[in-house]
């Protein structure tokens, strides 16, 4: 595992790389872009810096990945455990109901038929009377409102923000 890169080592290089380019900038004004890039790149140690951070984000993006994986896998185990455990509980009962059988005592439990409680079936939602239907709060359109504003709508209350600037991450 590489060492933790601190904020305060992104400040300084960031600073130093900055001042660098500003230098360079105002003692070599026709610099072009491409020999400004290379020499900053061998005065400063930013782009090392950076790189290392988005190295080291991969890593922690390959780690997400596999831990989604295996939460998803084990997530799928209990829930295979845990119809079985019903599947078995359901044998038994009907077994006990079907032999007549109230209760069984063993060393280890005690398994024992009671009557269950009355459950909610619910045939046709339609003929349910509005007295028993719990209102839903509303909620916001974003996309709708994104699509209006996009369209030069004016609508109270919301704006477009600028845009950030975004990072784009290319593996080989």
């Amino acid at each position: 595992m590489r060492p933790t890169i601190s904020p305060e080592t992104i400040t300084a290089a960031i600073t130093q790389h900055v001042r660098a380019r500003e230098e360079l900038i105002s003692a070599y004004p026709d610099l072009d872009d491409d020999t400004l890039r290379d020499t900053l790149e061998g005065l400063t140690d930013a782009t090392d810096i950076i790189g290392a951070v988005i190295r080291s984000s991969l890593e922690d993006a390959a780690l997400l990945d596999a831990l989604s994986t295996r939460l998803s896998d084990m997530k799928a185990r209990r829930d295979r455990l845990e119809e079985r455990m019903r599947s078995k509980r359901d044998v038994a009962r009907r077994a006990m109901t079907a032999a007549g059988i109230d209760k069984i005592t063993h060393p280890d439990f005690t398994v024992s038929l009671r009557s269950g409680q009355a459950t909610l079936d619910i045939i046709d939602a339609s003929q349910v009377p509005p007295a028993y239907l719990k209102p839903q709060p509303p909620t916001l359109d974003k996309q709708g409102l994104l699509a209006a504003l996009k369209a030069g709508c004016a609508i109270d209350g919301v704006a477009l923000k600028d845009p950030t600037p975004q990072i784009s991450v290319r593996t080989r």
